[in-house]
């Protein structure tokens, strides 16, 4: 044998002989992967590694009939794409919410076990289990028969990003996991400090503006159409949960099963007896954080048990059985110019703090939140205060305290306004609440982010209409609400400055495609307060129709999942209003056309209500909610009056004994199973 170019020249090869040799290069380079990126316990140098890949290389290039989707060599793509994949996730990815402190976690506990007394579960004190919370990317992975098939991105948390190119540049993302399993699980993609300066520094050499943070650099690598470029960011990963249905008991598990099957987990999580040592963790994280390689801003803190989890289900789109325990955020102190009030789309008043251009995070600020009187009042601000102001996870900082020291005595107190800044209408404050409201329901700030609402990207995504075209339509009277929209003609365009007749043409045939629309997007379109895109769809997928949701109790909406007490009674009330009547009224006659993708009467299960209870081994209740769904089917969270058929799995609880009572179908897993072979 003779060297070059650093590998071993093999004499030509046999076919047989390459394919015997090609499989044991890769599994050698594999093993060694493994050892640097997942376990950071190199055993070969470098060189000797970029060795055995080229001579694997040069294998595949005399046989490229060899080369496999799993192969080292396949990190890295071809050509570039020429644009991203959408594709539907399995299960909602959802958001977790945020605690600030200590007593909102005690809070958060009491909550889930009356949560769960209501419904009559003994079992109600829980274990937990932590891990930090990573300032990254959220990626899911999809293994079929061990082997990656595609990566995809959260998105919004329906619809993501195919970036499987990309991620596949990643060495601790395994290409092939060490059992030949179907598998989805989800993960965060991050960048390590060190690695990101290094970037910086080449950049300032060669002149280039310089990148503002480690987790927007990964959002914009993930997100290359050439995944040389993303190949090129030295990119890092941790998988923390898994989609798919493995048998996992706890969240422990998870992350054992995980490490078990070759991906990279995050050694630092740990199993928690009590809040106790819940807070224990927190501490120590937050003592850890200055000295990390990479950046995290909490720690995420999940019911242990996984039946607890299906029991406590979600409300929205977070689930009721996790928090993310935020560390203090960052901060930075700067000048109230001005405190202006907003008005939000429900007529909320919200002042805001102009500021003195601030760096925070990243990025430049000026302008934080003030949220309500009442915290205007805590904190004593005034107009020309010196204040602190502190980036937690929001789009947009909050002021959190006042250097009154640094006062001169030209501050001025600010007074929330007796009239509504835009309209002049009456400032209401409703019983309870501490926020301040217009009562002038054709107030033009309403109006309009009501329709900027209506035709954003996930109401009716109406392309081209901003909120700045949205306003010059309502300034010159053109339109007055949404359903307006649908009357307008290309020659109403011509009255504003500037638009020209192919931009109007364009934004008039936009509107008119819009009208087709999924029921989901309708409903959220609506902006019902306190529905969001995760209810939309939840409640898209339990009605026949537009009809049966207007005219659904506060009841039969409150035993939906993801429902509580003040959706369904925002929705029932939103449903009576003239206002809103007359609304849905003026949309069908302007040919409003509603797609019912998840109730198709084509479908085999059209219009028939599902309830699960107990624990499936075969598959996650999201998963079997979603087949459910698919064929045209309802899921319901309790049993009722409406209830076609109850699935149960093992340990089943008081829902299959009511069903028994009440003569309601049950089928078994295996049953349930069968029934959807036959109809698939």
């Amino acid at each position: 044998m003779k060297l070059k170019l650093g590998y071993i020249m093999l004499k030509k090869l046999s076919k047989k002989e390459a394919q015997k040799r090609i499989i044991n290069l890769r599994k050698e380079i594999n093993h060694h992967n493994h050892l640097y990126y997942v376990l950071d316990q190199p055993k070969i140098s470098d060189a000797a590694w970029d060795s055995l890949k080229k001579e694997l290389e040069s294998l595949e290039k005399q046989y490229p009939e060899l080369i496999t989707p799993d192969s080292p060599t396949q990190r890295v793509g071809g050509e570039p794409l020429k644009k991203f994949k959408k594709v539907k996730h399995l299960a909602p990815v959802l958001s977790i919410e945020d605690v600030f402190d200590f007593s909102e976690l005690e809070s958060w506990k009491k909550y889930l076990q009356d949560f769960l007394k209501k419904r009559n579960k003994e079992k109600n004190n829980f274990t937990y289990y932590c891990e930090r919370k990573i300032d990254g990317v959220d990626i899911n992975l999809t293994y079929e028969k061990g082997i990656l098939k595609q990566a995809v991105t959260r998105g919004n948390g329906l619809i993501g990003e195919d970036v499987t190119n990309n991620i596949k540049t990643i060495g601790s993302i395994p290409l092939k996991i060490k059992k030949p399993l179907d598998i989805v699980v989800r993960g965060e993609i991050f960048m390590r400090q060190k690695d990101f300066e290094v970037l910086n520094q080449k950049r300032e050499k060669k002149g280039l503006p310089l990148y503002a943070n480690p987790r927007n650099l990964v959002a914009g690598s993930i997100r290359q159409l050439d995944s040389r470029i993303a190949a090129q960011r030295s990119l890092d990963s941790y998988i923390f949960e898994i989609v798919s249905d493995c048998g996992q008991k706890t969240h422990q598990e998870v992350h054992q099963i995980l490490k078990e099957l070759g991906f990279k987990i995050d050694e630092r999580s740990k199993y928690c007896q009590n809040l106790k040592e819940v807070k224990e963790y927190y501490k120590k994280q937050l003592e850890r954080r200055e000295r990390s390689s990479f950046a995290y801003d909490g720690v995420v803190v999940l019911v242990n048990d996984i039946a607890q989890q299906r029991e406590l289900g979600r409300v929205g789109r977070s689930p009721r059985w996790a928090r993310a325990y935020k560390f203090p955020g960052e901060q930075a102190t700067s000048l109230v110019k001005d405190i202006v009030v907003q008005v939000g789309r429900t007529g909320a008043l919200t002042p805001v703090a102009i500021l003195e251009p601030t760096s925070l995070g990243g990025s430049t600020v000026s302008r934080a939140t003030l949220h309500n009187e009442n915290e205007i009042r805590r904190l004593g601000v005034k107009i020309k205060d010196t204040v602190i102001i502190e980036k937690a996870g929001d789009i947009i900082p909050a002021v959190v305290g006042v250097l009154k020291n640094l006062r001169t005595g030209q501050e001025k107190a600010f007074q929330m306004p007796f009239q509504c800044p835009v309209c002049q209408g009456p400032i209401v404050r409703r019983k309870g609440e501490v926020a301040h409201y217009c009562s002038n329901p054709n107030c033009f700030a309403i109006r309009l982010r009501e329709i900027n609402h209506f035709v954003s990207q996930k109401g009716f995504n109406v392309d081209g209409l901003g909120p700045k075209i949205v306003e010059r339509l309502m300034a010159e009277g053109l339109i007055k609400n949404a359903a307006d929209l649908f009357n307008l003609q290309k020659g109403d365009l011509k009255l504003l400055e500037r638009f020209a007749e192919k931009s109007a043409k364009n934004l008039i045939e936009a509107i008119q495609k819009s009208k087709e629309v999924n029921f989901s997007n309708f409903i959220y379109a609506l902006g019902i307060r306190h529905i969001g895109q995760q209810t939309s769809v939840d409640l898209a997928s339990s009605f026949v129709s537009l009809e049966k949701l207007s005219q659904a109790s506060i009841d039969y909406l409150n035993s939906l999942p993801g429902m509580g007490p003040e959706m369904a009674n925002s929705v029932s009330a939103w449903f009576q209003k003239e206002k809103n009547i007359k609304l849905i009224e003026d949309l069908k006659k302007a040919g409003l056309k509603i797609k019912y993708p998840f109730l198709k009467q084509d479908l085999p299960w059209f219009g028939r209500k599902f309830v699960f209870t107990g624990t499936l081994s075969t598959m996650s209740r999201p998963l079997a909610a979603n087949r459910v769904r698919n064929l045209g089917g309802r899921v319901s969270g309790n049993i009722s009056q409406h209830t076609d058929f109850l699935v149960y799995g093992d340990s089943p609880g008081a829902k299959y004994k009511k069903a028994q009572k009440e003569g309601i179908k049950t089928l078994s897993e295996k049953e349930f199973l069968k029934f959807l072979k036959q109809n698939d």
